[in-house]
């Protein structure tokens, strides 16, 4: 049985019989690249230097391709074809390597990289993920040790061991790190994706967000299900019925009673977007709130121990809502809430609260429409149990 460390986090058993080879005999050759500088990419030909390859995922770093300055006539040698591995022969990244894909384009490896060709009776892909291993480290570490820059020649990584099984099982072998390392690189664009988008959200306080509307204090005693010309939020709504926004050309609401009282807050019409918080319950749920859409053509306000806002600038539709109801601004209300049977947050309190949030309306829009989407998809499922 043959113990193999890959990776730095794999361990790998294998039972069959495997063979000790030496590079210098798994490849035909081990050759330099060329001497010549790098100029402006001519659309075709891609030339590969020590630093185009990416230290990580060992993939060709396209970003900034460039065109070896040479008469192509009498290049082909330098060409790479489908397998050829190439090792970082001298500098802080000795010992770097690279497999080429044909995906990669017509490629032109420069001198500083000495390329390793497989013979037909071997997997270059089982080859080069024995670069990645630990074993492969420490001759790196040692073998490079020079006074001046650090380096291993052609016949110094020729001379480098591996264990090898039949053909077969290399080919099952190298496609499944091969597979495992396309999944790793995958996660971490997926990770610097994120880390990316979130680094250009930006943190400021509530105040800064929201200007702060009145609200009513009638009670639901003044209110009314049948009759009216301006419709009321409660509290008790906001806590129990509504979600994270209303449709409110939908959504059934109540009228106020008296049309004389609810004129005198004529000047205080909720529009789309407003954000209402309730601001007293009867356990953590204080703070919750709602966003206003589909008000056009109604006459809406603010109820009962409600905290209305209107952001200062133009949100995407529902991103607010989803947010501030979100445990990421929600959890820092807790300190702030004040009371025993019935607890209550101020406005004050609020205005210092920390808020972060993209500032591409666009993204707030996709936010907005997918926890929208989520949240419809929920109520069918619930519907169907």
């Amino acid at each position: 049985m043959i113990f193999i460390k890959l990776h730095h986090y794999i361990l790998f058993f294998i039972c069959n019989t495997w063979e000790q080879r030496k590079l210098g005999e798994i490849c035909d050759s081990f050759e330099y690249g060329l001497n010549a500088a790098a100029t402006d990419y001519d659309g075709e030909n891609k030339y590969i230097r020590i630093t185009d390859i990416d230290d990580n995922s060992h993939e060709f770093l396209q970003n900034n391709v460039t065109s070896p300055d040479i008469d192509f006539s009498g290049a082909e040698n330098y060409k790479l074809k489908q397998g050829d591995i190439l090792f970082a022969r001298t500098g802080a990244s000795v010992g770097k390597t690279y497999i080429y894909e044909e995906s990669d384009g017509l490629v032109y490896y420069a001198g500083f990289l000495i390329r390793g060709r497989v013979k037909n009776e071997y997997s270059p892909e089982f080859v080069f993920q024995n670069t990645l291993t630990a074993d492969y480290e420490r001759f790196i570490r040692i073998t490079s040790q020079r006074s001046g820059q650090p380096g291993v020649n052609a016949q110094e990584y020729a001379s480098y061991q591996i264990a090898t099984p039949v053909l077969e099982e290399q080919q099952q072998i190298g496609a499944y790190f091969s597979t495992l390392d396309h999944l790793i690189t995958l996660h971490q664009r997926k990770y610097f994706i994120i880390y990316n988008k979130l680094i250009t959200w930006e943190q400021c306080k509530f105040a800064a967000v929201f200007d702060g509307l009145p609200n009513n204090t009638f009670s639901r005693a003044e209110l009314n299900y049948e009759s009216g010309t301006v419709k009321n939020v409660h509290y008790g709504d906001v806590l129990i019925k509504f979600g994270d926004y209303i449709n409110a050309s939908e959504t059934e609401l109540p009228y106020i009673s008296d049309d004389a009282k609810a004129d005198k807050f004529k000047n205080s019409f909720l529009q789309d977007g407003d954000i209402i918080i309730a601001d007293t319950a009867e356990d953590e749920a204080v703070g919750k709130c709602t966003e206003i859409q589909g008000s056009e053509g109604l006459k809406l306000l603010s109820g009962l121990h409600t905290i209305a806002c209107r952001p200062k600038e133009k949100y995407g539709p529902m991103f607010l809502g989803y947010y501030i109801n979100s445990p990421a601004y929600h959890n820092q209300l807790k300190p702030l809430m004040q009371g025993i049977k019935v607890t209550s947050i101020s406005k004050s309190a609020l205005q210092d609260t920390d808020m972060i949030m993209p500032q591409d309306i666009e993204e707030q829009e996709k936010i907005g429409e997918y926890f929208s989407n989520l949240d419809h998809l929920i109520t069918l499922h619930r519907r169907a149990l």
